[in-house]
């Protein structure tokens, strides 16, 4: 017949502190709780107040592009233009040369309309009238004189 087994007795898991450590630990975190809720209640007592992000007010930077000078990544920044808009002004203007004015960009880039150019317009800088130039003699341009 075989030996009965012998059973091990039941160890209890060792706590990582003893009673009167772990009184200490929490009697320093309700001091430091209490010391974050003293801070609170005395900055609001005193008015200084902490910055308010949620509040604060937008600040708004007004810029103007000069639409022949002007590199797709500034382009972007105008309201209405995504990047594809903005590669395809620059392109153009690559291609055939500067824009005369205004009404121009909207004649010969695909995509911008009477409504996306008066978006724009407050942001583009301002472009001589082209209605007044002519062609001199010479091939030079010349300012109209009225008569």
């Amino acid at each position: 017949m075989p030996a009965p087994l012998e059973r091990e007795p039941i160890r209890q898991p060792a706590r990582p502190l003893r009673r009167a450590d772990q009184a200490v630990v929490a009697t320093c975190v309700a001091v430091g709780l209490v010391a974050l809720l003293g801070y609170w209640v005395h900055r609001g007592i005193t008015g200084s107040r902490l910055i308010d992000i949620d509040r604060a007010e937008p600040l708004h930077a007004q810029f103007q592009l000069d639409i022949n000078q002007a590199e797709w990544p500034e382009l972007v920044q105008l309201p209405g233009i995504g990047e594809v808009l903005a590669r395809r002004i620059v392109e153009e203007r690559q291609m055939h040369g500067a824009y005369l004015d205004h009404r121009d960009l909207q004649r010969r880039v695909r995509g911008i309309g009477a409504v996306s150019l008066d978006r724009m317009r407050p942001y583009l800088l301002p472009m001589a009238d082209t209605s007044n130039v002519a062609e001199g003699e010479g091939g030079g341009s010349h300012l109209r004189r009225g008569s």
